[in-house]
């Protein structure tokens, strides 16, 4: 090639690999400085738009950590009222048990109940985390446990409910939804009736005509055993006496059986057989939902003979209620707990992931680091001899 004063190929040659060294020490000086391989879009466009999307899941995990605390604290606090209340109908039903005796002074034992009773709503109304409680009140609390990413990208939460168990001892207001509960010893109770009977069947009827309003309870007591079935939006009558049905179908009661006759048009009805042999107690009432779990705590009245009999009958089945909200609000707790140990090992996952995708290997670039820093000197010695190059044509004029 001719050797030109204008033109220096050799020169730029050497330019050219010494700015191509230059932006590779630039690359590995930024990786070095950051630790991060993927700092910015520029980088890898693709994996740095699913890093940033696995970084916001990570932070919404962290989010949903916390309220998963909050969540096991509220639980926490509800489930140690109910073992507590649970405790205190213990020592009522002791009480309870003593007034069985002809002699004793019923008034004074009458008079602890009323304290143990007062003693509880106390527990009752303290039982709250951060204003909320879950033993006061109906209805059900949504505590956030996940966010489900699909492969579309589409994200959904995912929720833990946690039902109230309502162990207030208030009594709610009586409403219309009952027909005639009808039998050989006694009819015609429209709002609740209290039946003893050997070897027969009881048939309760729901109105067509009533009105059945979303938290009303529909409380059916037999033997002791308390079944409630809460009115739900849209409910008529035949969806009230066919989940009372099935309450009592499913508490796997000896010698009692419930069968559902659909009304239609007309009143729905329940037929509850004693095939037991022996004689069982049936109660059933309706009321508006704002009564208490406990409510038959306060209507509970050993000062007398009948009234102490009545009340160990109702004393079983108040325990029964504790004990159940116990035991939901330890389930609760429990999987909240387990939700937040995942959640916990997930958002370690992830970011694993995120640094397996982002994250320099430091000791790559410290290797890659020497061996540009010779490249760029020989780079800076190669174009040195390059430009020298045109001066070797001043010889041929002297």
């Amino acid at each position: 090639m001719a050797n030109s004063i204008l033109t220096n190929n050799s020169s730029m040659s050497a330019l050219q690999n010494l700015r191509s060294v230059n932006r590779s020490l630039s690359m590995v000086q930024d990786q070095i400085s950051t630790g991060k391989k993927i700092g910015n879009a520029k980088d890898n466009a693709s994996i740095f738009a699913i890093s940033t999307v696995i970084k916001s899941d990570v932070e919404g995990f962290k989010k949903i950590s916390d309220s998963l605390n909050l969540g096991s604290s509220t639980v926490a606090v509800a489930r140690g009222a109910a073992e507590q209340i649970t405790s205190l109908l213990t020592q009522v039903k002791g009480l309870v048990v003593q007034a069985q005796e002809s002699n004793v002074d019923r008034t004074k034992i009458q008079t602890d109940i009323s304290q143990l009773r007062n003693q509880i709503n106390s527990i009752v109304g303290a039982a709250q985390f951060n204003g909320l409680n879950l033993v006061s009140g109906s209805g059900n609390v949504d505590f956030l446990a996940s966010l489900d990413r699909d492969s579309s990208g589409n994200v959904t939460a995912s929720q833990i409910n946690v039902a109230r168990q309502n162990l207030e001892t208030a009594a709610g207001t009586g409403v219309a939804g009952l027909g005639a509960l009808t039998t050989g010893v006694n009819a015609g109770a429209t709002d609740a009736a209290q039946l003893v009977a050997t070897g027969n069947s009881f048939t309760l009827d729901f109105s067509v005509g009533a009105t059945f309003t979303a938290g009303d309870v529909y409380e059916v007591q037999i033997d002791g055993r308390r079944f409630d079935y809460v009115v739900q939006t849209g409910d008529d009558h035949d969806d009230v006496g066919q989940g009372v049905t099935n309450l009592i179908n499913n508490a796997g009661l000896t010698g009692v059986a419930a069968t559902f006759t659909a009304g239609g048009a007309s009143d729905a009805s329940i037929d509850i057989a004693n095939t037991s042999g022996s004689t069982i107690e049936v109660q059933v009432s309706a009321t508006d939902g704002t009564g208490g779990g406990l409510a038959a705590l306060s209507s509970i009245d050993v000062s007398t003979a009948a009234g102490a009999s009545s009340a160990l009958t109702a004393i079983e089945g108040l325990i029964q209620t504790a004990v159940d909200a116990a035991a939901e609000f330890g389930s609760a707790q429990k999987r909240i707990e387990i939700q937040n140990e995942f959640v916990s090992t997930l958002v370690d996952a992830l970011t694993s992931g995120i640094g397996a995708l982002t994250d320099a290997d430091l000791e790559e670039a410290s290797a890659r680091l020497q061996s540009l820093q010779v490249q760029q000197q020989l780079g800076i010695q190669a174009l040195s001899i390059a430009n020298q190059s045109p001066q070797s044509i001043l010889a041929l004029f002297r």
